[in-house]
């Protein structure tokens, strides 16, 4: 699904300058105690957090989340006003008090009204939308028909494919002919009626799903399908099984994701590479001829070609581009060697991080050429790139890095990079680094 990833962070912002503008205008009392600035911005990240507050879906309105949003109402208003007990304020009437809480509400409300109302416009002049097809036809064809069908959701309905023959011109074909026309027309969600397809075909369609960047969802019947990422999700009364679900598919996920990468790069940057990087740089001069930074284009999220940067652990070569490193290659130098031992020469991708080409916990990034050949030879390797790559990751830490010699060592990394898809949370990228630098220092060699 496309998704427009300034919009939570947009609106998370305008809520906290709401919160903190209102208190500063007509209790400054309570916004000018540092603790009490802190709890307010803390309680309300918290409490939106814990009821998955921010919408996510396409087809998530004001409406659908109206129950959500008077129950965080109801949390904030009693954080709010046990506030002003915990910190001894007593000098506002709670009257006042109430009426100023009431003006936080409103102007909360107003802003969601006016949210939903701009996003609804710019869907209907048919900004941020995504291409879809169904495969086979039945009774919930209709109902999804009314979803797709609404402007305000965001779909561009292309048509169905059905094998049974018909005059109606959303009809494209028969089934075995949408294989080609999914690739052909850039289609990029596809909805499969399983009361209309074999086992074999709908296996096939996620097969095509996996190993080329599109997301297939299954309309249920009583056939036995089961992905360990399954997810149900209903658009209006029909429900659809999400084969391929991930933690991260929350856009707020990938808020929280997103400030631990910049927070934790930017200490990096601040507080080590400041200092490292002209050391690198003298001993590097001393080493060996070549530039301080290695640069090579990989692909990123989505399959997206971004420049990597490392420092520099080899001699130039013109094989640098295609050949993996290898034990005791010949390219690497002697400072190289420390470098590579320590994994010191990966610290410059936390500038790949901070502008947001990479994470700190991901996939690792993998040689345009390699990309290309593992694509078609490794099965359900093109999932990973649905995650931004990182530094490190689950993979690593299981001992899944260095060179690939057997078929076994990159289809090991693929399993592992799907079950940190499937099972990401901000714990597992706690542990995840923690378990590289306690690696980094033991100095177990790499030669990737």
């Amino acid at each position: 699904m496309k998704k427009s990833n300034f919009i939570i962070p947009l609106s998370f912002i305008v809520h906290i300058l709401i919160i903190n503008l209102t208190l500063y205008a007509y209790t400054p009392e309570t916004y000018l105690n540092g603790y009490s600035i802190l709890y307010y911005n803390l309680t309300w990240l918290i409490t939106t957090y814990s009821l998955n507050f921010y919408p996510t879906a396409r087809r998530d309105g004001f409406m659908s989340n109206f129950k959500s949003f008077v129950i965080l109402f109801i949390i904030y208003g009693l954080v709010y006003f046990t506030s002003f007990v915990f910190f001894g304020m007593y000098s506002y009437k709670p009257m006042y008090l109430v009426l100023v809480y009431l003006l936080i509400c409103f102007l909360l409300t107003l802003f969601r009204v006016l949210f939903y109302w701009a996003k609804n416009l710019y869907r209907t002049k048919g900004y941020n939308s995504v291409s879809v097809v169904v495969i086979g036809k039945d009774k919930n064809l209709q109902k999804l028909r009314r979803i797709f069908d609404n402007p305000e959701f965001g779909y561009r309905y292309m048509g169905y494919f059905d094998n049974v023959k018909s005059n109606s011109p959303s009809c494209l074909g028969d089934i075995e002919s949408s294989f080609n026309y999914i690739f052909e027309n850039n289609v990029e969600e596809v909805y499969c009626m399983a009361s209309k397809l074999s086992k074999a075909e709908i296996q096939y369609l996620m097969k095509i799903a996996d190993n080329s960047l599109k997301r297939i969802k299954i309309i249920p019947d009583n056939k036995e399908l089961f992905s360990r990422a399954m997810s149900l999700e209903l658009y209006g009364a029909v429900p659809i099984l999400n084969l391929r679900a991930s933690p991260l598919d929350l856009d707020y996920s990938n808020l929280i994701k997103r400030i631990f990468d910049v927070l934790f790069s930017s200490m990096i940057i601040l507080f080590i590479l400041s200092w490292l990087i002209p050391i690198v740089f003298i001993l590097m001069k001393i080493d060996s001829k070549g530039p301080l930074f290695f640069k090579q284009q990989r692909h990123g999220v989505n399959r997206d070609i971004f420049w990597c940067y490392k420092f520099r652990s080899m001699t130039k070569s013109t094989t640098s581009d295609t050949q993996m490193a290898t034990k005791n290659d010949v390219r690497v130098t002697r400072l190289g060697r420390i470098l590579r031992n320590t994994s010191i020469d990966e610290l410059p991708q936390f500038f790949n991080v901070l502008m947001g080409d990479m994470s700190v916990v991901g996939p690792r990034p993998h040689m345009v050429v390699h990309t290309q050949q593992y694509e078609s030879s490794v099965d359900k390797y093109l999932v990973r790139h649905f995650l931004k790559p990182g530094i490190t990751g689950l993979a690593q830490i299981q001992g899944c890095r260095g060179e690939i010699i057997n078929r076994s060592d990159i289809v090991n990394r693929v399993r592992y990079d799907i079950f940190y898809m499937e099972k990401w949370s901000l714990a597992l990228d706690a542990k995840i680094v923690f378990l590289t630098i306690y690696n980094a220092l033991k100095g177990e060699e790499r030669a990737y």
